[in-house]
């Protein structure tokens, strides 16, 4: 295990001695806009939220760079089991804010037609990005059996398993790392350590000297990295892709970063974080650091940055405005995408309920007040 914190980036941008990253200057800049995106898609989906207009939104801010530096990672063709407050590793590998959208007003468009919750993105195009799992932790086997069959195929793929440090506690965790360590499954574990799981700090969360030391248990390296400094994260992780890659087996990451707001819309974060601990986070802003860095490589100006946040704030405001404006799914997917071919049961169901709607009315899609 690494017992040391993984920094690359320090508080003024400077890098430490003799570090050079992998990511080419147009990547950076991706990473950059990545970011930037995700703080306009947090800002408009709590606006929304507040006015009724979508249930439910997960908030993003201060662990953007442990999405986005993770991301930048994996190739398109490897499979991302992400968490709910994993908004920007989609963003990073190119999925459209409106697809996002879509999802977040569980319309005709949404790839889930409307059958999940908010921030429950699934994708196949441009990245291989799994429906996130609102039970925590039930991901994680998941991505083990992806990854065991990558392996048993010979296929050149990678997973990630991406949960903050509550899913720590889950059975699917235990059970997931347990497999992989045995199968030298080609996963990689990301725990993003935001210091609370809801409202419960990390140290009622686990007695163990942190998360990262739980890889010991399962036989695989431990990591633990500067979860706000998105180069020291995406050298974390693509050591432990390429470790997978060579047929060497899972790592288990630990990045501390932090939370800088509620578990989620529904969540008022004042009764329980202390303002002065926020306060002290803050001042790590992993968006500003990652600024300060650029600027001093020459690839950031004031100019820039008044683009880059003008592309972001269009992009996902039209995204919104087109979502809002797109109807609902068809009554009829509730009943498709399970089987080839309808059984019989299912027909009679949806013939009652075709029957129902055409005598009382289509269903309501709601008033923005469910799920809360």
């Amino acid at each position: 295990m690494t017992d040391s914190l993984l920094t690359v980036i320090e508080p003024d941008g400077a890098t430490v001695p003799g570090f050079d990253t992998t990511l080419s200057d147009d990547e950076l800049l991706r990473a950059y806009r990545a970011m930037l995106c995700v703080r306009a898609f947090d800002d408009i989906c709590m606006k929304m939220q507040r006015s009724g207009r979508i249930g439910f939104s997960i908030p993003n801010r201060g662990v953007e760079a442990c999405q986005v530096g993770a991301a930048a990672a994996f190739e398109a063709t490897d499979f991302l089991f992400p968490s709910y407050r994993d908004f920007g590793m989609a963003l990073y590998h190119g999925v459209p804010a409106v697809e996002m959208m879509h999802n977040m007003f569980g319309n005709a468009e949404d790839s889930a037609k409307g059958r999940q919750m908010p921030v429950h993105f699934s994708f196949v195009e441009p990245i291989k990005y799994f429906s996130i799992s609102s039970p925590i932790g039930t991901h994680i086997p998941h991505a083990v059996g992806a990854a065991f069959a990558f392996q048993q195929r010979g296929e050149d793929r990678v997973c990630l398993a991406s949960f903050g440090d509550g899913g720590t506690s889950s059975l699917g965790f235990h059970s997931g790392l347990n497999f992989a360590g045995v199968w030298k499954a080609p996963v990689v574990f990301l725990c993003q350590n935001n210091g609370w799981a809801i409202s419960l700090p990390a140290e009622e969360q686990t007695a163990s000297d942190g998360y990262a030391v739980k890889a010991e248990a399962y036989g695989m390296p431990g990591v633990t990295v500067d979860g706000n400094d998105l180069l020291a994260v995406h050298q974390a992780v693509s050591e432990a892709v390429a470790r997978a890659r060579r047929g060497e087996g899972p790592t288990l990451i630990e990045a501390k970063t932090y939370r800088m707001g509620g578990h989620s819309t529904s969540d008022d974060p004042t009764k329980y974080v202390p303002a002065e601990e926020l306060a002290a986070w803050a001042e790590k802003d992993p968006v500003e650091r990652f600024r300060r860095y650029l600027e001093r490589r020459g690839l950031w100006t004031a100019e820039i940055e008044t683009k880059l946040r003008a592309e972001v704030a269009d992009e996902v405001a039209t995204g919104a405005r087109t979502a809002e404006a797109t109807g609902k799914p068809g009554l009829e997917t509730i009943f498709s995408d399970v089987y080839a071919e309808l059984p019989a049961h299912l027909r009679r169901q949806g013939e009652a309920a075709f029957d129902l709607a055409k005598r009382k009315g289509d269903a309501s899609s709601g008033d923005g007040a469910f799920p809360l």
